[in-house]
């Protein structure tokens, strides 16, 4: 074969690869059709599909390992291996160079990441109607401005992720924020409780 009949080849493999990757992946993850746009959004939504993944897991472990539904006179003693779910964890990835906050409960999970002069703010939980916009409107009031907003959902457990401006107003940290995040998810599932009995 010619070294052109080689390179017309791997350019037709490459088309058709990028052409089932985009099937693939869901549109509003690709802004545009060229090469870069469709593998940016393919990498950012396998990011995304990994997230869930590692949430859902984190939650079979947590209900693997929580006791039974009858409460105990005292709370359980917190490990050294165990996150504690009251308040975020802070963690630095040197890395990136982005301070991250996790803030992890059985209701939900919650990260939120400076990421320049931004903060990426992602949760994942079971589908709680509502809970979307009591976010954005948590967000606003915190003087927050959201610049996108991504949902992603797998049967009946659902991830936000946002991206999201500081505004000058803003004293919150960057734990804070998650602490503020996983408070309105306690409060709408109380809530729920509440309206069951």
């Amino acid at each position: 074969m010619s070294h052109i009949a080689v390179e017309r080849n791997r350019r037709r493999q490459m088309n058709d690869h990028l052409k089932v990757l985009r099937s693939l992946t869901p549109c509003f993850y690709i802004k545009k059709g060229d090469q870069a746009s469709i593998i940016g959004g393919v990498i950012e939504f396998i990011k995304e599909l990994h997230q869930v993944l590692q949430s859902l897991e984190s939650q079979k472990r947590r209900k693997s390992l929580s006791p039974s539904p009858t409460p105990s006179p005292k709370p359980p003693q917190q490990s050294p291996h165990q996150p504690n779910h009251d308040r975020p964890s802070l963690l630095f990835d040197h890395g990136a160079k982005e301070l991250v906050a996790c803030c992890n409960s059985p209701v939900a999970d919650v990260e939120a990441k400076i990421s320049g002069s931004n903060v990426i703010l992602r949760t994942v939980s079971k589908r709680i109607p509502g809970q979307l916009l009591k976010i954005i409107f948590l967000l606003e009031k915190l003087s927050f401005e959201i610049l996108h907003l991504n949902v992603s959902s797998m049967e009946d457990t659902v991830l936000y992720s946002f991206v999201i401006k500081i505004g000058l107003e803003c004293q919150l940290s960057v734990e804070e924020l998650a602490l503020e995040v996983q408070q309105s998810f306690k409060h709408e599932h109380a809530e729920s409780i509440v309206d069951i009995n």
